[in-house]
């Protein structure tokens, strides 16, 4: 990969990144909140639409940009030679990129999305506050909390858009004969990416649950040993067993997926399809 195309990369990944994160924040809100166990009005409503926004900013551009340098680079890499050269095999190319590319995009992305969920679900705190309380209360692995589920979404969410992206552009390029333009490609990008949204909504549902689950267990649980007269020690201590089991059933029952697919046009609509706006010019 040439230098010119590692900077195109990292700067028209991180853009678009950015521009459709903050573009369609709001539905994002709502979606996050659909999927709240709070349920959407408990977790908000349509009050402060945009709470959560700067930790959305400051993540957005630097996970795109490490998802599309890496993705770009392993699709170099690994079309360049060998048997994933052939064009037979082009999708598998592009779904081994992609997960390489989300699992390093995730480890920037994953912190930004528990502190940006935890806000939307809560529109009363800051997002400097949810991130404090976070911090002090689940340590720094409170970061990376629900990081396996996000995984588990993002990997086949691109194992679906990429090969798509890539096989609309090339029959669409074939058939006009000559490179597709920035906005062509993109084309491409948003229905790739709305199929994509529509299957893993599902998965997109429980990761949503397991990133918000502890504050919510944490809360009722203690509700629920105020009401009993059993909180009596400050601090860590309050980590009860009766705490931990809670978490552990709230995370078991949202990895059971089935009948999570709730909200999925809400998922498609605000789904991220992170493509920048640049020509095809590898097809």
């Amino acid at each position: 990969m040439e230098r010119r195309e590692f900077v195109a990369s990292l700067v028209a990944g991180g853009s678009a990144g950015m521009c459709v994160d903050l573009a369609l924040f709001p539905l994002d809100t709502i979606k996050t909140r659909l999927q709240s166990q709070q349920g959407f009005y408990r977790a908000g409503g349509f009050r402060g639409i945009y709470a959560g926004v700067p930790s959305a900013a400051l993540g957005s551009f630097p996970s795109a940009s490490a998802f599309f340098v890496t993705y770009d680079c392993a699709k170099s890499l690994l079309g360049s030679h060998g048997a994933l050269a052939e064009a037979p095999v082009a999708p598998l190319t592009h779904m081994l990129s992609a997960s390489l590319g989300e699992t390093v995009a995730c480890l920037i992305r994953v912190p930004t999305e528990v502190v940006k969920q935890r806000t939307q679900a809560s529109p009363s705190s800051s997002t400097y506050h949810v991130l404090l309380v976070t911090l002090r209360e689940e340590g720094v692995g409170g970061l990376y909390r629900g990081f396996r589920s996000t995984l588990l979404r993002e990997i086949p969410f691109s194992l679906v858009q990429f090969p798509l992206w890539e096989y609309f552009k090339t029959r669409w390029s074939r058939r006009r004969g000559q490179t597709l333009h920035s906005w062509q490609a993109a084309v491409c990008g948003a229905f790739a990416g709305a199929v994509a949204a529509f299957l893993t909504t599902p998965l997109d549902v429980a990761k949503t649950r397991i990133m918000l689950a502890k504050a919510v267990c944490r809360q009722h649980t203690q509700d629920d040993l105020h009401q009993r007269g059993r909180l009596h020690f400050p601090g860590r201590l309050r980590e009860s067993a009766a705490h931990s089991s809670a978490v552990a059933k709230a995370e078991l029952r949202e990895l059971t997926v089935l009948g999570a697919s709730k909200n999925v046009w809400k998922n498609v609509l605000s789904g991220p399809p992170l493509l920048p706006l640049q020509p095809a010019d590898e097809v």
